[in-house]
C-alpha cells in the first residue's frame, strides 16, 4: 500500500475562531466550512478544524486552553524575525528564534487562541564574509 498525508484534523472549541486566525494569519485558503468543521489548504497538508462533540465542551470551562502535543509547522519565505514581530503586534504568544547547529533554518513558536502550537520556520541566508 502506497499513502500520502493528506489532511491533519484538529478537533477545537470554536471552529469560526481557529479559521479566521489561520486564514488571517497564514493566509490559508477555506476549502470547505460548515458550522462544525472547516478546511484549509496549507499547501501539501489540508488543515481540518472539527468542532467538539457537546458532551466534551459541556466540561470545558470558557477560555480554557489545551496542551496536546501537535505542531502545526508553517515554512515562510520571509525574514523570521519581522514575521515574529507582526504576529507579536497582533498579541499573539511567540517564543524565541532558535536554530541548531547545522541547521539550515530559523525556528519560532507560537500559540493560537485554543493553545495549539504552530512553528514559523524560515531558511536561513548565506552570508560570504571576505576576509
Amino acid at each position: 500500500m502506497n499513502a500520502t498525508f493528506d489532511t491533519i484534523i484538529l478537533y477545537v472549541q470554536n471552529v469560526e475562531l481557529l479559521k479566521n486566525f489561520y486564514v488571517e494569519n497564514f493566509s490559508l485558503k477555506v476549502i470547505e466550512e460548515d458550522p462544525v468543521w472547516a478546511l484549509l489548504n496549507a499547501g501539501a497538508v489540508n488543515i481540518g478544524f472539527h468542532k467538539m462533540g457537546e458532551p466534551y465542551l459541556e466540561k470545558i470551562e470558557a477560555g480554557y486552553r489545551f496542551d496536546n502535543n501537535t505542531k502545526l509547522v508553517f515554512e515562510i519565505d520571509a525574514d523570521i524575525e519581522t514575521a515574529r514581530n507582526k504576529f507579536l503586534s497582533k498579541n499573539i504568544e511567540m517564543r524565541e528564534i532558535k536554530t541548531f547547529e547545522n541547521y539550515n533554518f530559523w525556528l519560532c513558536d507560537g500559540t493560537d487562541p485554543e493553545g495549539n502550537v504552530f512553528q514559523l520556520k524560515s531558511k536561513k541566508t548565506l552570508t560570504v564574509i571576505n576576509e
